[in-house]
């Protein structure tokens, strides 16, 4: 594993850069054990190596290996650390690494989720239960109150996905989260980036009040909308590589949370 970069004095990140420290580390370990780096049955460093590794607190690293326990890349065995998971041939050919293979960019995704999240919303709007609203609406309250980046990308993931799960087609809630992984990362852009953000949080209450009034044609012109908006704000990040404009924005985000007082 490449080194991480110097501890500031050793001292535990703050509150505002664990969320970002969580996703690095977490981010960097999954592409080492899909990749092969890390071999399925190697045990992993200890939680207290992996915190020197990465500069960073064992909750941190604990969270960050929680992580990947739950995408079933490694298992934790109490008493004797965690080991990389054997990988059957459906996890190896994950569409998640499918996709990443091809180097998708922004510009991809976007015109990939316009036709997907465009017919989904369609469908939510005809389909939609009260318990359907109130995860909409709960998951957007959340984005609105979240003050930490990663919070705010996770719950704007997390309406899209109940906008899917009120379409009341599980193909194509799958299919928007074989996607889940990209779409996070560009939130964590979106989310963080005034000229994107502010712009497209409106969005959210828009689209729901469109479900909710049971307008279809609305709903889908705003979700259109809301999905085109990247295509305008996001500048020379369009076309690059979401991984690497991933680990970019992340390694900034951090920087600059160091650097505020």
């Amino acid at each position: 594993m490449p080194a991480p970069p110097s501890s500031p004095s050793g001292r535990a990140a703050p509150s505002s850069q664990r969320g970002l420290l969580t996703e690095r580390i977490a981010r960097q370990l999954e592409h080492e054990i899909r990749s092969g780096e890390i071999a399925a049955g190697v045990k992993l460093p200890s939680e207290r190596e992996l915190a020197e590794q990465f500069a960073a607190s064992r909750n941190v690293v604990r969270e960050a290996l929680r992580r990947l326990e739950a995408q079933h890349l490694i298992e934790v065995a109490p008493g004797r650390g965690s080991f990389v998971s054997e990988q059957n041939a459906g996890q190896a050919s994950s569409y998640d690494a499918l996709y990443r293979a091809g180097r998708p960019t922004a510009r991809h995704l976007i015109e990939a989720r316009i036709p997907l999240e465009v017919e989904i919303v369609g469908l939510a709007v005809e389909r939609a239960t009260a318990a359907d609203l109130d995860a909409m609406r709960r998951a957007n309250e959340k984005l609105l109150r979240a003050t930490d980046v990663v919070h705010k990308a996770r719950a704007d993931l997390d309406f899209h996905d109940a906008i899917a799960a009120a379409s009341g087609n599980p193909v194509l809630r799958i299919m928007l989260s074989s996607i889940g992984g990209m779409m996070f990362e560009m939130m964590l852009r979106s989310n963080s980036d005034p000229s994107i953000g502010e712009p497209g949080v409106p969005h959210h209450p828009e689209i729901f009040e469109a479900i909710e009034a049971r307008d279809v044609e609305l709903a889908r012109s705003r979700m259109r909308e809301h999905l085109t908006l990247g295509l305008r704000t996001y500048g020379a990040d369009l076309d690059v590589s979401l991984d690497v404009m991933a680990r970019q924005h992340i390694e900034t985000l951090m920087r600059q949370s160091r650097d505020t007082p």
